[in-house]
């Protein structure tokens, strides 16, 4: 489904990602583990096309995105969830996810939503900037699934929450993934990423240093002392 070679990228002068080469097949999820600072957010960027980014390959679906814009690459079903929930406070918890229809999608899709999410159906009317730092989560999972996704980008969901709401998010990441969602998950919570993914990459300083089944990169001693807490 994704197809990545070479791709770099820079903030000013300074190299943020180098000769990055990846692929997520159809109805994988994959997990980008690293430390903070790696560089795991700006690929994620890269690839929905916020962040400039150059690339020998960069291909969805057998299509060559990498002239495209972050709109065009939405509409072909790449899409963020991205760091920090950014969900619209003052706006209700229905316009919101209505939001995530506006260049791909259907609102006939806010009933998965609810089914998945039954707390956001209690709280619809209310406003999304009066939600739980866990709901507001549940809430930008939600928008992105408005847009009927081809490809799941995540951007540290766990971030900011208790570990019961961890657990929480993570079990709908992994349901998301038993219904054909093909996701690439990004979270420093390395061992969660990794317990729910089929496959992993390790990031150091802006380069992919490791990867493999994510299994075996759960066992790998070097892993787990530098990213597990072993």
């Amino acid at each position: 489904m994704l197809e990545v070679v070479g791709l770099a990228s820079h903030y000013g002068r300074i190299p943020a990602l180098a000769d990055i080469a990846l692929r997520v097949e159809t109805g994988e999820l994959v997990a980008i583990v690293g430390a903070n600072g790696a560089g795991k957010t700006t690929l994620l960027r890269s690839l929905s096309g916020v962040q400039p980014a150059t690339a020998s390959t960069l291909s969805f679906e057998g299509a060559d995105i990498r002239s495209e814009r972050p709109r065009r690459r939405v509409r072909r079903g790449i899409v963020q969830v991205p760091e920090g929930r950014q969900v619209f406070g003052p706006l209700s918890v229905e316009d919101n996810l209505l939001l995530g229809t506006f260049a791909r999608g259907s609102p006939a899709t806010l009933d998965t939503v609810w089914a998945m999410f039954p707390v956001l159906h209690d709280k619809r009317n209310q406003a999304a900037g009066n939600l739980s730092g866990g709901q507001q989560q549940m809430l930008a999972i939600g928008r992105a699934l408005m847009t009927d996704p081809r490809l799941l980008l995540l951007d540290e969901p766990s971030m900011g929450l208790a570990p019961l709401l961890v657990a929480e998010i993570f079990g709908h990441i992994a349901a998301l993934k038993s219904r054909g969602t093909t996701i690439l998950l990004v979270d420093q919570n390395a061992r969660a990423a990794l317990a729910i993914a089929d496959r992993g990459y390790v990031m150091e300083t802006g380069r992919i240093v490791a990867q493999g089944r994510a299994a075996d990169l759960l066992r790998d001693p070097q892993v787990q002392q530098a990213y597990l807490g072993h």
